[in-house]
């Protein structure tokens, strides 16, 4: 909780009005937060007295969250189109779908012509699409579209001073602009006081009609809880059990106990994969965690739905009470009534 907290207010200036991330409305706006307030935060600078920051190579500049490799800033974007009616307009951008996205490479400056100034590999980079296979990026929910994991992909490597020069070349060569439907910025951290990881995801969705929608999620993962072995028993249970309401509940119990411990060991084995590879290279690449988070999720819904039948499943305890037992007689006499509502809790 106060780890998701801090990085909110750490990256996203609530109070700062200029730079506050939840405030961005134009494609200027997103540009005067990036290189104004993201990218300072992103390394650790001198501090409050002007020492040098010894022995931080690698964190972000509040000194207790260490950036696994490097942040990476995603841009989806648009093919333009002929419009239907081309009397006012002849070129549409259209809202963002997979089969709209552009794939195509570019030159800086989105121009297919070779160009003869001389340009930072980072920057060429941006201009070139990558899959999701090549990025180890996932397919992301966002508020108004679903978005692949390839995209145009600037990464946040070498100096603060090369970054910020880099920054100000791809404003000055309108990375960002009205094809662009969505700017993915994720990181990596580690926070060795509380030996947690943190996946961060800022989005920026940029809707045809000219408005921006930001969204910041942050979710920590804790690897060092999956070390523990689950055992699972199996009963024996007859056909008639399965026939009363209460065993509805214990199916729901069961399914949910079931697909719980399985998804457990998928969490495990990712989380041994991200070990290894932290281990082969000491946090110097860049480790996306997005498929734990989406495994984690998992796991937290099916235990949340483990509880809620758990505690209905607790008030037949109660059924040596008299009046507890007349409310589980009503329960089993209206069985059928009920059914319809775990479906609709279900969705």
């Amino acid at each position: 909780f106060f780890q998701v907290n801090h990085l909110q207010a750490y990256f996203l200036n609530q109070r700062q009005t200029t730079v506050d991330y939840t405030k961005i409305n134009t494609i200027d706006q997103y540009w005067y937060w990036l290189e104004n307030s993201f990218v300072s935060n992103v390394r650790a600078q001198q501090w409050y007295n002007e020492d040098i920051p010894q022995y931080l190579n690698g964190f972000l500049n509040d000194k207790s969250s260490r950036l696994i490799g490097w942040a990476t800033m995603r841009q989806l974007r648009v093919k333009s189109e002929l419009c239907s009616d081309r009397r006012l307009i002849s070129i549409c951008e259209d809202s963002y779908s997979f089969s709209s996205e552009e794939t195509q490479l570019f030159q800086p400056g989105w121009t297919t012509n070779a160009t003869t100034e001389e340009f930072s590999s980072s920057v060429i980079k941006a201009f070139n699409y990558s899959t999701s296979d090549e990025l180890d990026t996932y397919t992301y929910v966002g508020e108004f579209e679903t978005y692949r994991g390839g995209g145009y992909v600037y990464e946040f490597r070498g100096l603060l001073s090369d970054m910020k020069t880099n920054l100000s070349k791809l404003h000055q060569l309108d990375w960002i602009d009205e094809k662009t439907r969505a700017v993915f910025i994720q990181l990596t951290l580690y926070n060795p006081s509380v030996q947690l990881f943190t996946a961060g995801t800022l989005l920026a969705e940029f809707l045809p009609t000219g408005g921006i929608y930001t969204t910041a999620r942050f979710e920590p993962i804790n690897f060092y809880t999956f070390t523990s072995i689950q055992q699972l028993v199996l009963f024996k249970l007859r056909l008639k059990y399965f026939y009363q309401f209460w065993s509805l509940i214990q199916l729901g119990i069961i399914g949910c106990s079931v697909g719980s411990i399985g998804v457990y060991f998928w969490r495990f084995q990712e989380a041994n994969r991200i070990s290894q590879s932290f281990e082969q290279t000491n946090g110097y690449i860049y480790i996306n965690l997005q498929l734990a988070v989406y495994v984690n999720d998992i796991v937290t819904f099916l235990l949340g739905y483990c509880c809620f039948f758990s505690m209905i499943k607790f008030v037949q305890l109660f059924r040596f009470n008299q009046r507890v037992s007349l409310f589980a007689e009503t329960l089993k006499y209206c069985a059928k009534e009920l059914i319809s509502f775990p479906i609709m809790f279900a969705i």
